[in-house]
């Protein structure tokens, strides 16, 4: 990647975080291409969904090229939604799109999604998110020594006990455009520990999965260790054969790692530019794994 100025940073500096390789799309590849890899196993549990939600960190993963001679607004706008539907041969189903939110969009989409269910019905929602390298600029973030990768992911939101039972989601947002890593523990800290009051969840009796992103694993550490839980797996999955996938990272670990154990406690650690900081409490249902 460096050889092919595919990268901003040293080699070294990525290496020492524990990055060694990333994922990116072939030449025979597109974003929409591997969106569409991935939704129909979704599609095929939810039946008839009541919506999708997409979630993109780059804009520019949000719609597809545009034709610079194009005048006519509804073939200009290409937006990225409508072309998986398309390609799915899929129509009539609303879809939105959660933007803005950086790679803390695992939690954005679920936020946009249960805002969705307000009424009795039981059809799911669908949540996808993808997002690819932009080009001409490298797989890395210079300053945050950050080595990402393509990814697209999705899963269901419902009222039906399905893998993960959500307790209750804290989210912060600032506009600074640096955060001392300092903060980030301190906060993150707080964030969860003020939502297990709210919830009235006691976290030092129970055994706790915490899974965060590919990112500063160090400061991941120092988060577990305040949080003091008797009984926790913090989670930092395959950072040196995948990097960071971005919103897609909560979704593989949340696959990975459920059992069917009944009650288990699942806390999803998000950040993002924008900045966001995002945390969530799930409950381990005892029945179907998750897909991704």
């Amino acid at each position: 990647m460096k050889a092919g100025n595919l990268l901003a940073g040293d080699v070294d500096h990525l290496a020492a975080l524990g990055y060694k390789r990333n994922r990116g799309l072939t030449q025979q590849e597109t974003l929409l291409s591997l969106a569409t890899s991935v939704i129909p196993a979704t599609l095929e549990q939810a039946g008839d969904p009541r919506a999708l939600v997409f979630q993109h960190c780059n804009a520019e993963s949000a719609v597809l090229p545009r034709d610079p001679d194009d005048s006519v607004g509804s073939s200009r706008n290409r937006y990225f939604p409508a072309a998986v539907l398309r390609e799915l041969q899929l129509d009539d189903i609303p879809y939105l799109c959660s933007f803005a939110s950086g790679c803390a969009g695992f939690l954005s989409v679920v936020i946009t999604a249960c805002g969705l269910f307000i009424d009795d019905e039981e059809r799911p929602v669908i949540c996808v998110m993808a997002d690819d390298r932009v080009p001409g600029f490298p797989f890395d973030m210079l300053r945050e020594r950050i080595l990402g990768s393509d990814h697209s992911s999705s899963f269901l939101v419902g009222r039906r006990p399905h893998g993960y039972h959500l307790l209750g989601i804290n989210f912060y947002s600032t506009t600074r455009t640096l955060v001392p890593l300092v903060e980030i523990v301190k906060r993150t800290v707080q964030m969860i520990q003020d939502l297990a009051t709210h919830l009235a969840l006691d976290l030092t009796a129970r055994d706790v999965v915490i899974h965060y992103p590919n990112i500063f694993p160090d400061t991941w550490r120092m988060v577990t260790r305040y949080l003091r839980l008797a009984r926790v797996e913090a989670v930092i999955d395959e950072i040196a054969e995948r990097a960071h996938c971005g919103a897609t990272d909560s979704v593989i670990t949340l696959a990975k790692h459920h059992r069917g154990e009944e009650g288990r406690m699942h806390v999803v650690v998000n950040y993002g530019v924008g900045l966001h900081l995002g945390v969530c409490i799930l409950e381990e249902q005892n029945g179907a794994t998750p897909r991704n």
